[in-house]
């Protein structure tokens, strides 16, 4: 649970399972990797509330997202050191330190945590969005939501996770998710290489991008501009996280004082894009995109 983070597209994060089934990122067999979430486990757990014993062994963290739905309506509320949220709700980021559609988690229990929290009367006050690297285990839970009559909340975002040309295939599971009231996102990130959304750009809401940090693998300044114009061009929100670790600007290597490229004001400034969706109010029946805001 992280109140107050870091990461520059939440307020806050909210996770309802601990550890990973493995990904690109992170070898659950070899237990090694260059997943941040993991190199914290590997510092933190067994240690600390709310991290995973261990990271390759997935478990439920039950009564984390009842309680960051307790936490205080932000909607009318500017965030000076976030100023590209605006006045938007409470925005809380689910499964930043796990992936709880890993394989062992079971769709009763994310309904319960996940689900029925988000759609609670405290948890309506709040933007969930949630990140994975496995939308086609996503896809069947909100299908097994349907099948009991259960709508996707329009308030909880489905969103994965893609580092690669050959990860992008994720976002076709991704579009399963929900309906036409559903925020579909991307967050590309760590980019690894070149990277095309024009074919899926007109279904998703809002793409997130950056490079990776505190590793060797590089992220060109010249993805980031591609990426933007991508969405400019469909007129879909961009939001640049950070440029990593290793960044390479004209084919010359840049550095930077913040060791993960996360402050734009060291960025050149035509790259200093954070926008976000834009929301209507919650209603019983609909919250939809209107459009995008961006602070610069």
């Amino acid at each position: 649970m992280g109140k107050n983070t870091g990461i520059q597209w939440c307020d806050d994060t909210s996770n309802p399972t601990g550890g990973c089934g493995g990904c690109e990122l992170f070898d659950a067999i070899k237990k090694t990797g260059s997943c941040y979430a993991f190199k914290i486990t590997r510092l933190r757990g067994g240690k600390h509330k709310g991290f995973a014993k261990k990271f390759w062994i997935v478990e439920e963290l039950p009564g984390r997202m009842a309680e960051a739905a307790r936490w205080s309506d932000l909607a009318g509320t500017e965030r000076p050191d976030k100023p590209w949220l605006g006045v938007m709700p409470r925005v809380i980021f689910i499964s930043d330190m796990s992936d709880a559609l890993s394989n062992g988690i079971g769709f009763d229990y994310l309904k319960t945590e996940v689900i029925d929290v988000v759609s609670s009367s405290l948890g309506v006050q709040h933007q969930w969005p949630w990140l994975t690297k496995r939308p086609g285990r996503m896809a069947e839970f909100s299908g097994w939501l349907k099948r009991q009559g259960i709508e996707w909340p329009s308030n909880l975002w489905a969103g994965t996770s893609i580092t690669t040309s050959k990860t992008t295939s994720r976002i076709d599971r991704l579009l399963r998710v929900g309906d036409e009231n559903t925020v579909h996102f991307v967050s590309v990130e760590p980019q690894w290489e070149p990277i095309d959304l024009r074919p899926w750009l007109p279904r998703l809401g809002w793409v997130i991008q950056g490079g990776q940090s505190g590793d060797r693998k590089f992220f060109d300044t010249a993805w980031a501009r591609g990426l933007r114009d991508q969405c400019l061009a469909a007129n879909v929100p961009y939001f640049l996280k950070q440029l990593g670790s290793y960044v390479i600007h004209g084919g010359l290597r840049i550095k930077f004082e913040d060791g993960h490229g996360g402050n734009w004001d060291e960025w050149p400034s035509d790259l200093r894009v954070r926008q976000m969706p834009a929301i209507k109010p919650f209603s019983a029946t609909s919250m939809s995109l209107t459009g995008a805001t961006s602070a610069r």
